[in-house]
């Protein structure tokens, strides 16, 4: 019986009170679902958002670009696989983007990444690499750093390419690095290709990336670190739950005892309007 009038003050107050309502309802939300964010939390792995950058961020930005030949060749030449040398494009490229140069170390990585490359066109992708700059901010690795990659074409599986990249070190991702690739071929042609957001509306064999995103190349967190996390969503819950029990007791006792101060009154209907 008892439960039953309070939960009638409750309500009554609730109705008399919308905004205070509002806000208990908000609160309540809220702690409902820090404890299913919590419950989650504790049943799957989740990534580290301390990690601003991985190998899945950065070959999911080089698949957005297409990768077009660049007029004038005739022919595709031999290449040698050594850390790229500085080109007059690229000490243009640094000049119109107003780059200053720091001497720091750069480091170059050859590794099996998961990518698929599609021509455009009907050319073959055999024994064929592709080679082109790029700038950090275009991979989400940094500002103006160049970036220099070079694909080559696995022809043993057509959903892995060999990926040689030459970069500062201070950018490059260096946790859970894909698998190194085996040696690269001697006799393979380089095409050297410029970076396009689109495919050119003039006639030219170009290049698209298919990226499938790999769960092994992003950092997750660590069972220690994931058990932090759901204690302190845990705590934060127990603490909304604990401030809306407070409120329902506080709503309850106001309204109990404005009813009380109600009754209490005397009742002015029942006196007589004219004495007697």
């Amino acid at each position: 019986m008892r439960c039953w009038q309070r939960g009638s003050s409750l309500k009554e107050y609730a109705s008399h009170n919308p905004p205070v309502a509002t806000f208990f309802l908000c609160l309540l939300t809220l702690a409902f679902s820090f404890i299913v964010i919590s419950s989650y939390s504790y049943s799957h792995t989740l990534p580290n958002p301390d990690i601003a950058k991985d190998w899945n961020i950065l070959l999911s930005s080089l698949s957005q670009f297409h990768l077009c030949e660049k007029e004038n060749m005739s022919s595709p030449f031999h290449i040698s696989f050594k850390p790229p040398l500085q080109t007059k494009e690229e000490n243009d490229l640094k000049t119109s983007l107003n780059i200053t140069q720091h001497p720091s170390s750069v480091t170059v990585l050859h590794l099996r990444v998961p990518l698929t490359v599609i021509p455009s066109s009907s050319a073959t992708l055999e024994d064929i690499s592709l080679f082109t700059t790029f700038t950090a901010s275009q991979l989400n690795l940094g500002d103006k750093e160049l970036v220099n990659l070079t694909l080559e074409i696995i022809s043993e599986d057509n959903k892995h390419v060999c990926l040689t990249i030459s970069a500062p070190t201070n950018i490059l991702p260096m946790i859970l690095l894909p698998p190194r690739c085996s040696s690269l071929e001697t006799n393979i042609s380089g095409i050297p290709v410029e970076v396009t957001n689109e495919l050119p509306a003039v006639s030219k064999t170009c290049y698209s990336l298919h990226f499938k995103k790999d769960p092994a190349l992003t950092v997750m967190l660590t069972l220690e670190e994931q058990s932090v996390a759901v204690q302190h969503l845990v705590e934060v819950s127990v603490c909304l739950v604990g401030v809306c029990l407070f409120l329902c007791l506080a709503a309850s006792l106001k309204n109990n005892v404005a009813h009380r101060e109600y009754l209490q009154a005397p009742d002015s209907q029942n006196e007589p309007l004219i004495e007697s």
